[in-house]
């Protein structure tokens, strides 16, 4: 038999579950085999490495990542994504259903994507499934082929090849979710209210926030939170923006609804009055809203009503955004919303979070252990404890940089984070107990299914 693989990775800042301590966390095989106290375990035959002061935190969980792959490539790809993913200490992405094309609404699609992304991904991966108009039927086959829950939009996706449910289809879908003891995933936003909010095109961001208002969130959450409670489908609120639906949130569940919501680092780190006229990088749907809505979103976060911090990384060709900077209109109305960080979520949270007085254990539970636990994958993934994957991250908290486009590893390296000043700095990326280099080639990752 082989011997086995072993390295002891030692920290003063070892993250856990219970909280921050000095500790040696022993790896054996790609899996965290003993953790003890600080410089108590031997290397043995195997390495040692010591962080010193560097904090050693649990490989990041992003459930909600459009890679895009295949079909519309040349906006990303698994290969870009999953490198930007690793550089920025996320050691797992569930990827969206789309933009991708076809989009993963039949089994036939699924493996189109996992076929497209072998052997080119650094990072492990997972599947949403769709549910659209038309494929109630493919959920089971989905469900089984190993999909982590149904993605669905209740206002226009911006891609025709996946329409939004319409009331009856969404009972229809989230009757059938229940049945199958699968999560609801839904992007909320009502189009009724979007058709009543006033359309102004043009380089004002002001003009563009009022033409998706917080009424429109409130409202689809409402419609949604009233299916899953006449269904009993298990729910998910995708990329919360507008703090006004956490009341809907807190009633539902104390009336018995199974229902979670995330949020995202845009939403916590950004605000509408910084957001210069033109600057269409910024742009995302739902918006980002003004600093007084991005404080009360902070508040929710700490009470613990977000189950997850995900990056919602949602790419496309810089044509597409319209930038003025590349000679694009900088029109709102016009350019494609969709904010690029999946390798800058990291440290811009810990920025914004460290300021607010929050540890690097509130961090590793918004980022890791919370979207781990939504996926299903917390008997795997998402802390520093025995038994779990050895994905890991040396993260200097303290380190600060200034964020440049040619340090990106996304297809293109379009953000609205490019010349912030963050603090914290990932050193090293460990899945299942290897260091990614992600200037190398990738190395046998896993496709992963919900347990």
């Amino acid at each position: 038999m082989p011997r086995s693989e072993t390295e002891v990775i030692r920290s003063r800042r070892v993250v856990l579950p219970e909280g921050e301590r000095p500790a040696d966390v022993l790896v054996r095989d790609g899996r965290i085999a003993r953790i003890a106290g600080h410089g108590s375990l031997p290397a043995g035959d195997g390495r040692l490495t010591d962080l010193g002061d560097t904090a050693l935190l649990p490989g990041l969980v992003d459930t909600h990542v459009h890679v895009n792959e295949p079909g519309r490539t040349a906006w990303e790809g698994f290969a870009t994504a999953t490198r930007a993913a690793a550089a920025g200490g996320v050691t797992t992405i569930v990827d969206m259903p789309l933009n991708s094309v076809p989009p993963t609404t039949t089994p036939a699609d699924l493996e189109a994507k996992r076929k497209a992304a072998a052997g080119r991904a650094w990072v492990d991966l997972g599947f949403w499934g769709g549910a659209v108009p038309g494929n109630l039927a493919d959920l089971e086959p989905l469900h089984r082929a190993g999909v982590f829950g149904f993605k669905s939009f209740l206002s226009p996706s911006g891609v025709d090849e996946f329409p939004h449910l319409e009331p009856a289809a969404l009972e229809a879908a989230l009757a059938e979710q229940a049945r199958l003891g699968a999560l609801a995933v839904v992007h909320a936003e009502d189009p009724a209210v979007l058709a009543a909010a006033p359309q102004q095109p043009g380089v004002r961001y002001r003009d563009f926030l009022a033409s998706r208002p917080p009424g429109a969130e409130t409202a689809a959450v409402a419609r949604l939170l009233a299916a899953a409670r006449r269904t009993g489908a298990r729910v998910h609120v995708l990329h919360v923006s507008s703090a006004a639906v956490l009341p809907l949130l807190c009633r539902a569940r104390a009336q018995g609804v199974e229902v979670t919501a995330e949020t995202c680092p845009h939403y916590l780190t950004l605000a509408a009055e910084h957001v210069p006229d033109g600057a269409t990088a910024f742009k995302c749907c739902p918006p980002i809203r003004d600093e007084a809505n991005r404080e009360a979103l902070w508040t929710a976060l700490a009470a613990g009503e977000f189950t997850a911090v995900v990056s919602d990384h949602s790419p496309s060709v810089p044509g597409l955004k319209l930038l003025p900077e590349r000679g694009g209109s900088g029109d709102f109305a016009a350019a494609w919303g969709g904010i690029s960080s999946l390798q800058l979520g990291l440290p811009a949270v810990w920025t914004e979070a460290r300021r607010r007085g929050h540890t690097l254990a509130d961090l590793a539970g918004w980022m890791s252990a919370g979207p781990a636990r939504l996926a299903g994958l917390d008997g795997r993934k998402g802390a520093v404890a025995v038994g779990r994957d050895a994905d890991l991250v040396a993260f200097d908290p303290d380190g600060v940089f200034t964020v440049h486009a040619a340090g990106l590893h996304h297809r293109h390296p379009v953000t609205p984070y490019a010349g912030r000043t963050l603090t914290g700095t990932v050193h090293t990326t460990w899945l299942r107990g290897r260091v990614v280099d992600v200037g190398g080639e990738p190395f046998g990752v896993q496709l992963l299914r919900p347990h």
